[in-house]
């Protein structure tokens, strides 16, 4: 897949001023740089934010004819694979902080429950997938799952990002049957970012009205974090298993 190919490491930074011309990113970013001056804590989200933007799909057999059946089946497949790859993004950011037993309090249960959620939204998508799954990533965090504070501006990017991209992709879905299991992850996806937003001390939902973030934008923002890479930086049979 083109496209998925994409979500590779580069060492080219990537600003969101540059990418997020709604302006959504931003206005989260100032939002949590109010709340970061009087709580010193929170020194940085806005920063983060900024620098890595905010960050499944799971239609059965319509009587179309042949060719139209074939270019449907390949257009949701692409668009697994898209929601695949950023679920195992997710999955491993997760599952190694677990491991790693780094976090405390309320955020490490957040980390447990949201890793196994995204575990499962990985072998659901591989599942439906089959053989046209695409094989995992692999991915070095830099220490962001080491550190309570780097985690918690991480994982509201992650999941805020997560939001918007399945937001973008699901009209695309062809089959009713993909798309009904797209809606049921996403909603599951909103839900994270709304938990995580109100770890960090941010309005979960400070809008009335979400905006999609499109493909090449999201596939950018996250390459520019350099968090996927040709070779993991540790392996480990350790349980939750690192999905890196």
């Amino acid at each position: 897949m083109k496209r998925v190919g994409r979500l590779a490491a580069t060492s080219s930074p990537i600003s969101v001023e540059a990418v997020d011309r709604d302006d959504a990113l931003a206005e989260a970013a100032d939002r949590l740089d109010r709340t970061d001056r009087t709580d010193p804590d929170r020194t940085d989200r806005g920063h983060f934010l900024r620098r890595v933007g905010g960050a499944s799909v799971l239609l059965g057999g319509l009587a179309l004819p042949g060719a139209a059946r074939a270019a449907s089946r390949s257009q949701d497949s692409e668009i697994l694979n898209y929601a695949l790859s950023l679920e195992y993004l997710q999955a491993a950011f997760y599952t190694e902080a677990e491991r790693l037993n780094s976090l405390q309090g309320r955020f490490k249960d957040q980390a447990r429950v949201v890793g196994s959620h995204e575990r499962a939204h990985v072998e659901a998508l591989r599942a439906l997938l089959g053989g046209a799954a695409m094989k995992r990533p692999r991915f070095d965090f830099h220490g962001v799952t080491e550190d309570q504070a780097q985690f918690r501006r991480t994982a509201v990017a992650f999941e805020d990002l997560a939001v918007a991209a399945y937001k973008e992709e699901a009209p695309r879905i062809q089959n009713p049957e993909n798309l009904a299991a797209a809606i049921r992850v996403h909603s599951v996806e909103a839900r994270h970012a709304a938990w995580i937003r109100h770890l960090a001390g941010a309005l979960p939902a400070p809008d009335a009205f979400d905006e999609p973030k499109p493909r090449d934008q999201v596939e950018r923002l996250v390459a520019s974090t350099g968090f996927v890479v040709g070779r993991p930086k540790t392996q480990s049979s350790d349980k939750p298993r690192y999905t890196g």
